[in-house]
């Protein structure tokens, strides 16, 4: 059992490799909330709010449906998908140049929050 780095070197480095020493650099006090970013593409933005939300604001296409996104959790909107063609008023912390291009192209416009 002994050994490992010594006599039974060979096998040790054979068969489990990587066994002994350290692997990359520590981060001293890692906040993983500060990296906490989820996000949701433009073709799921309808999901978050429902398709009957959808459907009465296709209804009245005058006054622009606010979906804001913070509230189910979610803080960054990318621009995967398409987008239904009505206006919409996203509000999230972070937004993408191509979901801003396609909400703006939809009718619609972004907020950004705090």
């Amino acid at each position: 059992n002994a050994g490992g780095q010594h006599h039974h070197r060979i096998m040790m480095d054979k068969f489990h490799p990587g066994y002994f020493g350290k692997v990359g650099m520590r981060h001293f006090h890692k906040n993983k909330m500060a990296l906490h970013c989820p996000i949701v593409n433009v073709d799921k933005l309808w999901s978050l709010v429902g398709e009957e939300a959808r459907l009465k604001a296709a209804a009245d296409t005058s006054v622009a449906a606010v979906i804001d996104v913070t509230k189910y959790g979610v803080f960054k909107v990318l621009g995967k998908g398409e987008l239904p063609a009505q206006p919409v008023l996203v509000k999230a912390k972070f937004v993408s140049k191509l979901a801003e291009k396609k909400i703006k192209e939809a009718g619609g416009a972004v907020e950004l929050v705090a």
